[in-house]
């Protein structure tokens, strides 16, 4: 599948909470832990589980910075 999404970063799923309708998701790249939260749905359906190769796909129109 080819996606426009051009921040694509490969990492491995070491964390999953369930709520009642979404999970958070957390995946290692590196040195750094990014989080994402989707429905319960799409987790299941993609069925992640702790340890599974994923691809961590960032599109956003707006990133923020932030210094003291």
């Amino acid at each position: 599948m080819s996606l426009s999404a051009r921040n694509q970063l490969s990492g491995k799923v070491i964390d999953i909470k369930f709520g009642a309708i979404i999970a958070l998701i957390s995946v290692q790249v590196g040195d750094n832990v990014i989080q994402s939260v989707i429905t319960q749905l799409s987790a299941e359906t993609l069925q992640l589980k702790t340890g599974d190769s994923v691809r961590v796909v960032i599109k956003s129109t707006d990133v923020m910075l932030d210094k003291d």
